[in-house]
């Protein structure tokens, strides 16, 4: 069923002058023993984007053979380019480095339904090797088998690096439970592959700014090129996980939202491609300029 939504809201776009795409797609062609969240988890993917790039695909079983699309090519969110920046909708973190030049991005778990992370800005006030986890008193109500501290370790769920925020109920951290990432599972925080976690603690100093945003819709210049990339709006993504469809839907006031990013280009729009990417949300860039 197609819907237009009263409202765009969360586009992003990168003018011709920002850092373009970060990184490059790629492909994989899977064995018996492939599943998805398996695929995800080799190439730093979050579960939910890898599923949306390849509709139709079993999750489970995804056969022998098959070529799977590894959405590894990605347009920075429409955020101030410094320190840490989240894309909620994206279930993305991407790193900006001091020089201005190298991005990095990282797939991440976020808030569940009733648990949402925030939105805003804030930055990195302390950070930890080997944390000790705390859970505060809304967790403790919810498993109260928990104990009042939980020491370092594998039943530790941060993992074994910790960034503290401005805002004291959510970290960025590690996570005993890998599976999580690139869903929605989390009490608010923001969970990371052990591999990645380690080396954002290698790179980020205390002082970091973050800047936490919701943009399902981004646009972004490569090479000359207008880009679109669509992801599912964060309220939508239990429902490809659990049905494996979602509800599909053209914002109205896109193009609204894209003739001052296209600006002269605005005649070399493939609306076609446009619209396509829009509705079917795999989540990786596509070029819509002719």
């Amino acid at each position: 069923m197609l819907l237009v939504a009263a409202l765009v809201a969360g586009t992003a776009w990168a003018g011709p002058g920002g850092p373009g795409m970060v990184g490059t797609m790629q492909t994989y062609r899977t064995t018996a023993a492939d599943t998805l969240e398996d695929i995800a988890m080799r190439f730093d993917l979050g579960y939910v984007e890898l599923v949306a790039a390849n509709p139709g695909l079993d999750p489970m079983a995804p056969g022998i053979g098959v070529e799977v699309t590894l959405p590894t090519a990605h347009l920075p969110p429409d955020a101030p380019q410094e320190g840490i920046v989240i894309n909620l909708s994206e279930m993305r973190l991407y790193y900006f480095g001091r020089d201005g030049e190298e991005v990095h991005s990282f797939p991440i778990g976020i808030g569940r339904e009733g648990r949402h992370t925030p939105l805003g800005r804030t930055r990195v006030v302390d950070k930890k090797a080997n944390p000790t986890w705390r859970p505060p008193a809304s967790i403790r109500a919810e498993q109260p088998d928990l104990p009042p501290v939980v020491p370092p370790g594998p039943e530790n769920p941060l993992g074994e690096y910790a960034f503290y925020l401005g805002w004291p109920a959510y970290l960025i951290h590690g996570t005993n439970k890998p599976a999580g990432v690139g869903r929605r599972v989390s009490a608010g925080c923001i969970r990371m592959y052990p591999q990645d976690v380690e080396r954002l603690f290698s790179m980020v100093e205390v002082g970091t700014p973050v800047t936490v945003v919701d943009q399902p819709i981004k646009f972004g210049w490569h090479e000359g090129e207008l880009y679109v990339e669509a992801h599912l709006p964060k309220e939508k993504a239990n429902d490809l996980v659990f049905d494996g469809s979602f509800q599909r839907e053209i914002p109205s006031g896109l193009i609204a939202e894209l003739i001052p990013i296209a600006g002269e280009a605005f005649q070399r729009i493939d609306f076609d491609a446009l619209h396509r990417a829009v509705l079917e949300r795999r989540g990786y860039p596509v070029r819509i300029t002719r």
